[in-house]
Parts: structure tokens; C-alpha cells; sequence
């Protein structure tokens, strides 16, 4: 192969960044690797995001413990993904007693969960170095929503002084994306839903719905968002940012799925096509060799009618790579 699997040459370490957004909420970045949000009420605290390992997990718990020493009751699954969830069971030996996920999350995890782990562990071997404390899949014990967007099916959550409303907004990264919105703060959790300034990683996507939903977003006009990679955005005009950014990705990528499916292209093909318009406006950002080839692998398989992904396991990953890398 030409280039170090996924992310197999990224070993270096990110710094975390602990940030109060508003009164009740505060975001955990670090440089372009996954976030977490926070949300501290009078009473409880949920986290957005349960990081990839129970070890990482502690650090954001360390965290959370310089500014509030309330039980973080609340963990909200924003979407199935390993590097998104696996951590939750150090939240669960803190006291948590709810772990949130919709209803197409919990069908995901289902469906394809224990591949997803091995696949992303392999992925990522620097963010799962605490490999050995995953205790296996995380499972919801709160099940929400009946799979169809909008706040019809939302959960409202009273923290103490501060209330969240989580739904599935519609599909995108994933077809069970949730969202959290603390509205008298107008604070938005978005996920993997919306990306800054780092790779959009959309190997298990919607891609034809996903502008529509961060159209649904748009909507709350949000002043702050927490948004799966890259830095807290303050600031209408900047949420706006993350959003347009996350867009230009998915319907660019979109575009060129479907150019190379209409003529005729094979898999390698159908990267090097993508790469000429991918590239020089995201070209630089991180993660974005990781991302590439798993995004026009499913870009080319939805333009071909394959609504429901694929399953991605260890061996596919490592087979699509070395055809289209090699």
C-alpha cells in the first residue's frame, strides 16, 4: 500500500481543549479528533458523546470534575459509531443511569455493532490504546423516537435549570443521527451531523438526505455548536460556517459518486475522478486521507442505488483501501 492504513501513521497526541460555551454548556475538543459535550444543570449532567475507551473517558470525567462535582446521570449517543461510544461504561461506573440513543441507533448497533468495533479499532489504533478497557458494545437503556425525523419523536431531559431536547433530526453521517438543543442557550450537539475544518466520514451515510437535515438545523439558529471534529463554533455567522462546510463536502463528494456511476467507472477510477474536485478544497484537513476512500466507496455505491450501506468490517476496510491505494 502507498499509504499507512486509515489512521495507522497518526499516533500522535491531540490537545484537549476544555471550553464553557454558555451557562450550562461546555464543549471537550481536541484538534480534529472526536468531541464531546457537556451539559451541567442544577441537579444532573449529561455527556454528548462517550469518547472511544473508558481510559480516554476519564479524562473528560477529570474534567468535568474541575468545574462541577453533580452525577452525570445523562449520556447521549449521538450516533452508533465505536470512536463515538465505547467509552460510556466509565460514565455508567460514575453513577450514569441513562445511556440515550434513537431508535435507528439502537437498530444500527443491531445490526452491525460488533463489526463496526473491530473495524474501527483497527481504524484507529492511537485513540483506542485502552482497548483493553472496552467492556464490549454500548447498549441504550432509553430507546427514542420511532425512527421518522423531527421533534415529534424528542425527549425532553430537565437537568436542573436547564432543559434538553434530543431528536433524530433526519439522516446524514448515519440513518440514526441524534441531536441535543439546550434552546434558552442556544446550544447545539450536532455529532457527526456537522464537521469543521476536518474530514466528514461518511462511509455509513445518507448522502442524498443529509443536506436536507443540516437544513433542519440551520433552522434553530443555533449561537454555539459542538460538532463532531473540529473546534466549538461561536456565533450565528460561524455555525453557519460549520454547516456550509459540512454541506460543500457531502454534495461535492455526492456529485462525483454520481458522475462516475452514470459513466461506467470502476471503484478506482471513480477515487482519482473524485480526488479532482475533493481535493483542493478539503484536501488539507485532518483526517482527510483517512476519510477519502471509505466516502467514495459509499458516495459510488448510493449513486448505484444501494440505499442501505454496507457493512464495513476489518476485511473490507483493508481490501477497498488496497484497491484503491495500492
Amino acid at each position: 500500500m502507498s499509504k499507512a492504513f486509515a489512521s495507522q501513521a497518526d499516533l500522535e497526541d491531540k490537545k484537549t481543549t476544555f471550553e464553557q460555551l454558555s451557562q450550562h454548556c461546555w464543549a471537550y475538543t481536541a484538534e480534529g479528533d472526536p468531541n464531546s459535550g457537556v451539559i451541567i444543570g442544577e441537579k444532573y449532567i449529561m455527556v454528548s458523546d462517550a469518547t472511544a475507551t473508558p481510559a480516554m473517558a476519564q479524562d473528560l470525567i477529570k474534567q468535568i470534575r474541575t468545574v462541577s462535582d453533580k452525577p452525570i446521570k445523562y449520556v447521549l449517543l449521538t450516533h452508533y459509531h465505536a470512536v463515538r461510544v465505547l467509552g460510556a461504561s466509565a460514565y455508567l461506573a460514575e453513577g450514569a443511569t441513562e445511556v440515550i440513543a434513537s431508535r435507528g441507533t439502537y437498530e444500527l448497533i443491531v445490526e452491525r455493532g460488533a463489526q463496526d468495533m473491530q473495524s474501527e479499532m483497527e481504524r484507529f489504533p492511537r485513540l483506542f490504546r485502552g482497548a483493553d478497557s472496552v467492556p464490549g458494545l454500548t447498549w441504550p437503556t432509553m430507546v427514542i423516537g420511532d425512527g421518522k425525523p423531527g421533534r415529534q419523536g424528542s425527549l425532553e431531559v430537565d437537568l436542573g435549570g436547564v432543559k434538553v431536547s434530543i431528536w433524530h433530526p433526519g439522516p446524514g453521517h448515519t440513518r440514526g443521527d441524534t441531536i441535543a438543543w439546550v434552546e434558552a442557550e442556544k446550544v447545539l450537539f450536532s455529532g457527526d451531523l456537522v464537521e469543521y475544518e476536518a474530514g466528514v466520514y461518511t462511509g455509513d451515510a445518507q448522502l442524498e438526505e443529509w443536506p436536507t437535515t443540516l437544513e433542519a438545523l440551520r433552522e434553530l439558529k443555533a449561537e454555539f455548536i459542538v460538532p463532531g471534529r473540529g473546534e466549538a463554533m461561536k456565533g450565528n455567522a460561524d455555525v453557519n460556517k460549520a454547516l456550509d462546510y459540512t454541506q460543500r463536502w457531502v454534495t461535492t463528494l455526492f456529485q462525483a459518486g454520481k458522475e462516475a456511476a452514470a459513466a461506467g467507472m470502476d471503484l478506482k477510477t471513480a477515487m482519482t475522478h473524485t480526488r479532482k474536485t475533493m481535493d483542493p478544497v478539503f484536501g488539507h484537513v485532518f483526517i482527510y486521507e483517512h476519510c477519502l476512500p471509505f466516502d467514495v466507496s459509499r458516495a459510488y455505491d448510493e449513486a448505484k442505488g444501494i440505499k442501505n450501506p454496507r457493512i464495513w468490517t476489518a476485511e473490507r476496510d483493508k481490501e477497498m483501501w488496497a484497491a484503491l491505494q495500492g
